[in-house]
């Protein structure tokens, strides 16, 4: 099912309030909280989602990370400014990024289980990355958010946002 990107904006303004909404301390759904729903996904499920993601890095192929997103996806890269919507602009992304062997390690992290289609993880990381000229080993802090649905039993990233960091200040 196509989105048309009106409704993607209504849903990446709709995770950025929700997350906001968790920072002050006022959560939509918390861990282990459920709606009475029996197929409602627990926070560990969804916390393993990103470890799936990592481990699609490892492989060092591209294809296999593109296929963590949905078909019609929307990524927000970390190192790039180009705001990649189809699975040949994710592939390519990825195939640059693997060339430093990124390796993700969650900081924080904040799981909004919405219905048992959905979650949002948003939180922060840090890339261990490797210069593949010089070898030189390198971390980027950055944050992120991963929206994810479940579609046709297999959960998929549906949006995705990483920007590095800024100073505090």
């Amino acid at each position: 099912m196509k989105r048309t990107h009106r409704t993607r904006a209504g849903i990446a303004a709709a995770a950025l309030v929700a997350v906001g909404t968790v920072t002050v301390g006022v959560g939509v759904a918390r861990a282990g909280e459920t709606d009475g729903t029996p197929d409602r996904p627990t926070e560990r499920e969804v916390a393993a989602l990103f470890d799936r993601w990592n481990a699609a890095l490892q492989s060092g192929d591209a294809r296999k990370v593109a296929d963590r997103y949905a078909r019609d996806a929307v990524l927000l890269p970390t190192a790039s400014p180009r705001i990649r919507t189809t699975r040949a602009e994710i592939v390519d992304y990825f195939e640059h990024f693997l060339q430093k062997k990124p390796k993700g390690q969650k900081i924080r992290s904040v799981i909004n289980i919405l219905d048992r289609n959905s979650a949002i993880d948003a939180g922060l990381y840090r890339f261990h990355l490797t210069d593949p000229k010089t070898g030189a080993k390198t971390t980027v802090d950055a944050r992120y958010t991963y929206e994810y649905e479940k579609r046709d039993g297999r959960w998929l990233i549906v949006n995705h946002h990483s920007s590095v960091l800024p100073a505090e200040g």
